[in-house]
């Protein structure tokens, strides 16, 4: 009996165990139930027309070519459900996708009667003669292609293997529109980057005025008395400057900016002495990380012509480069006089009464926010007497930022106390 007590007893982590099993088994076909559930006919049909879209945005945002429109065209054939897709611009076929090659010539007449009335053209049977048997090709709608201006950038072909319907016809339109907005977006992204390469340019100019004859004059400064640091001194401004009026690129690395931020600050610590301190601290993770070029550069000198030159005495600068998740945050920061937050504020970002106060600040909040939107934009703490601190984001991998939309022109922000909403 005992033993019979025993043999029950063991049995019952076994059963325990079967039943975790079984609930655990349970839970799963319910899970997998209802995941089945969730994921609809409906569902699945709106994510498909979302991801070809997304797929067709990409090459169109680099504007209309024959390699942007061939990879545009494979998404949108399928997201039209046409037979086949051309798109055409004035010239003639950019590309095609699908059937009806062979009927160019009357497909390419109908996108040009499209493009010039800047209406759906159909063609129906009877006007797509063919001697081929076996051809498919039973009608087609060309709908033009608008551009921000007005105008036409083109047309989408549609080919069909039965008779133009009017839903068809509907959804080429629709299809053309958008089309029209990536190649609008397109552009939109061409002028921004224009704009910022201009404004790289007028950085570049900004430099020759002040710091050119500030540099230059302290080396001469040094060529009787130390002539082996006058000749250090021209060496960095050599490379300084070789780095700020260089012609590639819209981008460098934190490494390289850092680079020549050091060099900069050398000359100026060759004028000011020991009334100039510096202090660093970089992680080591962050140096990798592209910048917009010349972009902290303005800020540093910022900080030694308005904040530490005015001020008596010794003056230090601090230059704070961390990692902070998917960002790599930096800080410039002097304890020199500061300003008037609505200085900083008023107009376009300058003191009208000093040739161009923080001049730089403006030009460089404007860059960050064009590349990466508005959150990335500056901000700055300041007050008189208390100093300047200036703030911003990068993110650490720029390959997967997503354009914002076309920047406002806002000012950075400015507060002592506070910071950018």
């Amino acid at each position: 009996m005992g033993a019979g007590r025993g043999t029950i007893a063991a049995m019952y982590p076994a059963l325990g165990a079967a039943a975790v099993a079984a609930v655990i088994a349970a839970t799963a076909v319910v899970m997998m139930r209802g995941r089945r559930r969730v994921v609809t006919p409906e569902e699945r049909a709106t994510y498909q027309v979302l991801h070809l879209a997304t797929l067709a945005s990409e090459p169109l945002r680099q504007g209309l070519r024959d390699e942007t429109a061939a990879a545009a065209l494979k998404h949108l054939r399928t997201l039209v459900g046409a037979a086949g897709l051309a798109l055409a611009d004035g010239t003639g076929f950019l590309a095609h996708d699908g059937a009806g090659g062979h009927h160019r010539e009357a497909l390419l007449a109908a996108a040009q009667r499209a493009l010039s009335s800047g209406r759906p053209v159909l063609l129906r049977p009877q006007e797509l003669t063919c001697v081929r048997l076996d051809c498919p090709v039973r009608g087609a709608v060309a709908a033009p292609v608008s551009k921000p201006d007005g105008g036409t950038a083109g047309a989408l072909v549609a080919v069909t293997e039965a008779r133009p319907t009017p839903g068809l016809v509907r959804v080429v339109l629709e299809t053309a529109h958008w089309v029209g907005l990536q190649l609008e977006l397109a552009e939109l992204q061409e002028e921004r980057a224009r704009s910022a390469r201009a404004e790289v340019r007028a950085l570049r100019a900004q430099i020759s005025p002040h710091f050119v004859y500030n540099a230059l004059t302290a080396i001469a400064s040094f060529v009787r008395t130390d002539p082996e640091q006058a000749r250090e001194l021209i060496l960095e401004f050599a490379e300084f400057t070789r780095y700020s009026f260089r012609a590639h690129g819209e981008f460098t690395t934190l490494a390289e900016e850092l680079r020549s931020i050091d060099r900069y600050l050398t000359i100026e610590r060759a004028r000011f002495g020991e009334r100039l301190q510096v202090r660093l601290r970089v992680a080591p993770e962050v140096l990798p990380v592209e910048v917009p070029f010349l972009c902290l550069q303005p800020l540093v000198e910022n900080a030694v012509r308005h904040g530490l030159h005015p001020k008596p005495g010794v003056g230090t600068i601090r230059i704070i480069a961390a990692d902070a998740g998917a960002d790599c945050e930096i800080i410039v920061e002097d304890d020199g006089v500061g300003m008037d937050p609505a200085v900083l504020l008023d107009g376009d970002g300058t003191a009208d009464g000093d040739g161009g106060q923080h001049v730089g600040l403006g030009n460089v909040d404007d860059r960050l926010r064009a590349v990466f939107g508005d959150a990335y934009g500056l901000v700055v703490e300041t007050a008189p007497q208390a100093g300047t601190r200036v703030s911003l984001r990068i993110p650490k991998f720029r390959g997967g930022t997503v354009m914002s939309e076309p920047a406002t022109g806002g000012r950075p922000a400015a507060g002592r106390d506070g910071r950018r909403a």
